[in-house]
């Protein structure tokens, strides 16, 4: 089947925590994958199924329905980069200069790491019913807020200079889900220098006057 792919990346990687090799996790993967490459709609519990190496009535043993695996693996993708920004701005200190570089090069990593599970956990995400989507949307909420109270501290200190933090928010936020279309290794610059890169490009969307984070060259 010819596919035209919308993401650079051909792996489907979940967490470390999630044994792929085991019934739910080869699911997951499978499904991972054709979600990424073809959407939601675009791949059957049938297709999971062929792709995982199981009968489609295993499926049903591990999830009561494809919504469920997508549910899943929205839940999954959102903790992971919420868990991993504010690990990172916990750890960044006080500062909001900081702590704004530390949350953008956390939320761009994550977006490297797992493209394949960033681009299904964003971008299928509406299909969720409000039930299925609860936990996920939680979780969505409390990363967004997180980077709009560091953008409202900088502002009130001076630190920042936007007319709407709202709308830095949402320019921030968003150029960092893009990354995970296009990003491979096979890229020009590494990771780390496309972190970096992104960070500075907040710090200038924010007006903060500062030196560039770093200057991301190829290898």
């Amino acid at each position: 089947m010819s596919i035209n792919r919308r993401l650079a990346a051909t792996t489907a990687r979940l967490l470390p925590g999630l044994n792929p090799s085991e019934g739910s996790g080869r699911v997951l993967v499978a499904a991972l994958k054709l979600f990424a490459e073809r959407g939601y709609a675009g791949a059957s519990v049938r297709d999971v199924a062929a792709a995982a190496g199981v009968k489609p009535a295993t499926i049903y043993a591990h999830y009561a329905s494809k919504e469920h695996i997508l549910a899943e693996l929205c839940r999954v993708g959102h903790d992971e980069q919420y868990r991993g920004v504010r690990t990172a701005v916990l750890e960044s200190g006080g500062e909001s200069r900081e702590q704004i570089v530390a949350y953008v090069r956390a939320h761009v990593g994550f977006h490297t790491t797992y493209p394949m599970l960033a681009v299904v956990s964003n971008s299928e995400l509406h299909v969720l019913s409000e039930d299925l989507g609860a936990a996920t949307f939680v979780l969505r909420r409390e990363s967004e807020g997180l980077l709009q109270d560091i953008i409202k501290r900088g502002v009130q200190s001076g630190t920042f200079k936007v007319v709407d933090p709202w709308l830095a928010v949402a320019a921030i936020g968003g150029m960092g889900l893009r990354v995970a279309y296009w990003f491979s290794p096979a890229y020009k610059l590494s990771a780390e220098q496309v972190a970096d890169g992104y960070a500075e490009f907040a710090l200038r969307l924010l007006a903060a006057d500062r030196p560039p984070v770093a200057r991301a060259q190829a290898g």
